[in-house]
């Protein structure tokens, strides 16, 4: 491809990358509708360790504007670091805050083997799913539970801001979530009418949960939300909300190695669930490395400017978009995206080379639809030749 072609790509791509950014503007400025009624809210928390400020991100579960709802801290065994994060919790909030130690291995996913026993210990009848390393806004259920409002809707998610960076690799990861992810899951609903489930943040009916198989059908594979959207609206036959206020995944001190290996699991959980001609077309979306393969195709000063105009407008836009979800933005740090950017990129094309992972430190490869298989490493002693009798 010439180097006058890609760089029409890369502008495209700019053009695309607005686009999604007025469709951001447009969800956060919609106004949600206060709920007429106020049901029993459960808030699942898989723990895992303990991530930056979680008792910070903890606290701020404690204080929503809601009437009646419970907070459940999940953690594999006493063993795990959260565990013990997870008592003083309990003892400082007794009534709101439980504690569901994991007592069976039903799966490959971690996450989802943890939510099994979750969702059998809640009480209420919206089961909401929020990571360890999510902080929101004290209206957050209020908006919920106006969703669910709707009998057509069975299940909710949020747009994801990231904040609280200190390191390059979590400068890196919220520059990503606001300027790329955030933006991205809002177009796509409103462009394209396609449903893309954040598990940072989602919510379901007890009912509805059911319905789909419970979590126990998604016990073995690795994109759980994903695949939760896409059966809720094509078995179910009912409607993903996408409620119009973000949730903040809080990264501080995440190394850049970190940043490339999440995402790297990200591209090969995204091919594997969305398959190769749309996962090839991702590259429309990064106007920064179809403009830096411009300048690899025809080197020169003017690619070169063209490269730096293009880089420029894509910092822009995330900086646009962090300040409409953050209330701020990253200020001359948005200058960094480019590179995020071309990380990103980096970690997609590798996607199509690999389909195994590493994760939790389990080595696992990942199958169409996302389904998981443990990789088995077989080891063979050697065996000394032995005489022959006689």
């Amino acid at each position: 491809m010439t180097a006058a072609a890609l760089l029409c790509l890369a502008v495209a791509a700019l053009l695309l990358a607005g686009l999604q950014a007025a469709c951001l503007r447009r969800c956060l400025r919609e106004t949600g509708s206060e709920p007429r009624s106020f049901p029993f809210i459960s808030i699942l928390k898989p723990l895992c360790g303990i991530d930056d400020v979680l008792w910070s991100n903890l606290r701020s579960f404690t204080r929503l504007r809601y009437p009646a709802y419970e907070i459940l801290l999940g953690v594999k065994d006493s063993r795990d670091p959260a565990h013990a994060l997870a008592l003083r919790a309990a003892a400082r909030w007794p009534g709101l805050v439980r504690i569901v130690v994991q007592r069976t291995v039903p799966g490959l996913n971690p996450k989802v083997n943890q939510l099994i026993g979750l969702a059998a210990a809640a009480r209420g009848e919206l089961l909401v799913i929020s990571d360890s390393n999510v902080r929101v806004r004290r209206d957050y259920l209020r908006g919920i539970a106006a969703a669910f409002e709707d009998p057509r809707v069975a299940l909710a998610t949020h747009p994801v801001a990231g904040i609280g960076e200190r390191s390059a690799g979590a400068l890196f990861d919220n520059l990503t979530l606001c300027g790329s992810v955030a933006a991205g899951v809002v177009s796509a609903k409103r462009i394209a009418g396609r449903d893309v489930v954040v598990g940072k943040s989602m919510a379901l009916r007890r009912s509805d949960l059911c319905a789909l198989g419970g979590f126990e059908r998604l016990k073995d594979v690795l994109a759980e939300d994903f695949l939760s959207g896409r059966i809720v609206t094509e078995e179910l036959g009912k409607r993903v909300a996408l409620v119009p206020q973000p949730v903040f995944n809080v990264s501080r001190s995440q190394s850049v190695s970190a940043f490339w290996s999440r995402y790297l699991r990200w591209s090969v959980m995204q091919r594997k669930a969305v398959g190769n001609p749309t996962y090839a077309a991702q590259i429309l979306l990064q106007p920064v490395a179809l403009a830096a393969a411009a300048v690899a195709a025809m080197p020169g000063w003017r690619t070169a400017l063209a490269l730096a105009a293009v880089a420029l407008a894509r910092a822009a836009v995330h900086e646009s978009c962090a300040r409409m979800l953050r209330g701020r933005g990253f200020r001359a740090w948005a200058l960094c995206a480019p590179i995020s950017d071309l990380l990103v990129t980096a970690a997609w094309a590798v996607g199509f080379l690999r389909s195994e992972i590493n994760w939790r430190g389990n080595r696992l490869r990942v199958c169409e639809g996302t389904r998981l298989e443990p990789v088995i490493r077989q080891r063979f002693a050697e065996i000394e030749p032995q005489p022959e009798p006689g």
